[in-house]
């Protein structure tokens, strides 16, 4: 596992186009079992959680087109069945990138209303220019609250929350099998939060993302971070706190008179054990906070 930790670590720090703009026929996708019939995929961009058995194959999130074939051939080393269902946390390229090609192969793609939306329209993201998604890409079933699905098993429930990372986050949670799925409103250790403005997103919606899934975690619930490895309910609450703490913090400065550098000396972000240097820096989440609340 420390091996997969640093492997982890290593691509977060890489910004979206870096990712993409990588190798792909090396990258190794990488198998976790978390319970019987429920497991999480690593290779590049965010995690896959998967869910088999006898009724089929339920995919969350798909990384990068290219990595299809990759990701086809570990589910079918767990055992699993040719994917049935697909659902996206959100609408990013690093996790919806092998929509199209899950579309084409018989997949029902399901998502928030508006991860159909902003894929069809085409953005930008992080300075990556997104085209807009061919229409085997496109979610087929969206909704505005939630769904639940009743295969192999047991319950999967999909919960939105309001913005956050994006207009459109998702969590998932397998009651049974007690694993929650967080989607890119959980990066795990290796960056800051990743506050999307331009699709809708909202610093404020990290903290009630949080809050809505350690509702239903105990202390044995197994939790998928959008990047980063496989975390507990204690390591959630971590981030909610460093959340929480941040924005208080940065308010508080706001109130106070204080400019965005003055702010940035106090430091609001240490003592959560978070790279400093990931992705999304301290620097850079403090002035999004900062930003975001001001607007």
């Amino acid at each position: 596992m420390k091996k997969l930790s640093a492997i982890l670590c290593a691509a977060a720090a890489l910004s979206p186009a870096a990712l993409y703009a990588q190798d792909m026929s090396k990258v190794e996708i990488k198998a976790e079992q978390l319970a019987p019939g429920v497991a999480v995929l690593f290779g590049a961009g965010g995690n896959i959680g998967v869910s088999y058995g006898e009724d089929g194959t339920i995919l969350i999130d798909d990384q990068f087109a290219p990595l299809t074939p990759k990701i086809q051939k570990a589910i079918t080393d767990l055992g699993a069945q040719p994917v049935k269902f697909l659902i996206n946390t959100h609408w990013h390229f690093d996790h919806s990138g092998g929509n199209e090609n899950l579309g084409k192969a018989g997949a029902v793609i399901m998502a928030h209303d508006n991860v159909r939306v902003r894929m069809a329209a085409g953005a930008t993201v992080a300075g990556n220019t997104v085209p807009p998604a061919p229409k085997a890409a496109l979610p087929v079933i969206t909704y505005s609250d939630g769904l639940k699905l009743h295969l192999n098993g047991e319950e999967v429930r999909v919960v939105h929350v309001p913005a956050a990372h994006t207009d459109g986050d998702s969590f998932i949670h397998w009651t049974k099998s007690n694993v929650i799925h967080m989607g890119d409103l959980f990066m795990f250790k290796i960056s800051f939060p990743f506050v999307d403005v331009g699709s809708g997103g909202d610093v404020r919606g990290f903290v009630t993302a949080a809050d809505k899934a350690l509702a239903i975690a105990n202390d044995q619930t197994k939790i998928i971070p959008g990047h980063g490895a496989v975390a507990t309910k204690a390591d959630l609450q971590n981030h909610r706190n460093m959340v929480a703490t941040v924005i208080a913090k940065v308010e508080a400065g706001i109130k106070a008179g204080k400019t965005l550098d003055q702010i940035k000396a106090g430091k609001p972000t240490e003592g959560f054990g978070i790279n400093a240097d990931g992705f999304i820096t301290a620097d850079r989440f403090v002035e999004t906070v900062f930003n975001n609340l001001k607007n």
